[in-house]
């Protein structure tokens, strides 16, 4: 019997892409900033990976969670790149404003998996892991070589991380992917708990999830975490979609006609958005990334918000959400 590892405690996260420099070279101090807001607001979900920042993200939640009791709060990473020191000249290209000076490799094979674990653990400076997610193991990420990296995984990954389970050394596995295919794809070769759903299930764009991943993860009793519920800013007002520059056409005329009947009903798109995600049965969590202490806030206040039934009914009726899709229920 799987474990619930995410309880209702834990249905607000924070992601640490923006703490890892994704969209503004953001100071330690800063970092600690955000952080500290979360832990005071409640918040016992930290989700991080060496790939942001190039291991600077995974080293700030590290230094920030140390001296707090290790079973108040839940910690989960990622693997599938292996890093090493170079020199600054010698760091590739990134969407990291100010990462730290490495170099990567994709690599889903059971030793890459064991030693990207231990240098986890040491730069977190943690003696566990609660939740390992298989990163970027997509077709969005690794382009052909996708067919390659499954079967390194298959024979690598799946199994090494079902084993760590099966030793108490991990509680928890998945995938941490962006797209629906690779999910599917580690169901069915293997027994993950949860997985992290990073840009296939928001407010704005979700009808494929409904119709395949959502059902499919509900059989196989695996939950889901979502990364990018705010489509990576864009529901916020950024001009960005899932960490792209590119807007998808009529994304944004759809965004605003949300906001504007949100308006009417005296709440906010943002709001929504993350009560969406999370009215959804198979999400055990959302976590939303911040680069400044108020975002932090004003994701506890939209978890807390009631939003009028009505305006569900509303953006439902338009032909805003997706007829099939869950909507909040109060009751």
């Amino acid at each position: 019997m799987k474990t619930d590892i995410l309880t209702e405690k834990h249905k607000l996260g924070l992601g640490g892409v923006a703490i890892g420099t994704a969209f503004a070279d953001i100071t330690d101090e800063e970092a600690h900033e955000v952080l500290q807001k979360a832990w005071d607001l409640g918040i016992r979900y930290y989700d991080t990976s060496p790939w942001y920042g190039l291991t600077k993200s995974e080293r700030r939640f590290g230094q920030f969670l140390q001296g707090k009791d290790r079973d108040d709060f839940v910690f989960s990473t990622k693997v599938g790149r292996l890093f090493k020191e170079v020199p600054k000249s010698e760091v590739p290209p990134t969407m990291w404003k100010n990462p730290l000076n490495y170099d990567f490799r994709h690599d889903y094979t059971a030793d890459a998996i064991k030693k990207s674990i231990d240098e986890s653990l040491e730069r977190s400076g943690f003696d566990r892991i609660d939740i390992v997610y298989i990163h970027d193991l997509s077709e969005d990420q690794v382009g052909d070589r996708y067919p390659y990296f499954l079967k390194q995984a298959k024979e690598g990954a799946f199994k090494v991380l079902s084993e760590l389970r099966e030793q108490g050394i991990i509680k928890a596995w998945g995938m941490g992917v962006n797209k629906i295919e690779p999910i599917l794809d580690c169901i069915e070769a293997a027994d993950p708990d949860i997985c992290l759903s990073a840009t296939q299930y928001s407010i704005l764009e979700h009808e494929d999830a409904v119709d395949r991943l959502l059902p499919a993860v509900k059989k196989a009793g695996v939950k889901l975490v979502s990364g990018a519920g705010y489509n990576s800013g864009f529901i916020a007002g950024r001009n960005r979609y899932n960490y792209k520059d590119v807007i998808p056409k009529g994304m944004t005329e759809k965004r605003d006609r949300i906001a504007e009947i949100a308006k009417k009903y005296n709440t906010d798109i943002v709001h929504a958005a993350l009560q969406f995600v999370l009215a959804a049965d198979e999400f055990a969590a959302i976590i939303p990334g911040a680069s400044q202490p108020d975002q932090v806030h004003d994701n506890v206040e939209g978890l807390n918000a009631v939003i009028p039934p009505d305006f569900w009914n509303e953006i439902k009726s338009e032909g805003l959400i997706y007829e099939k899709a869950q909507i909040p229920d109060y009751r």
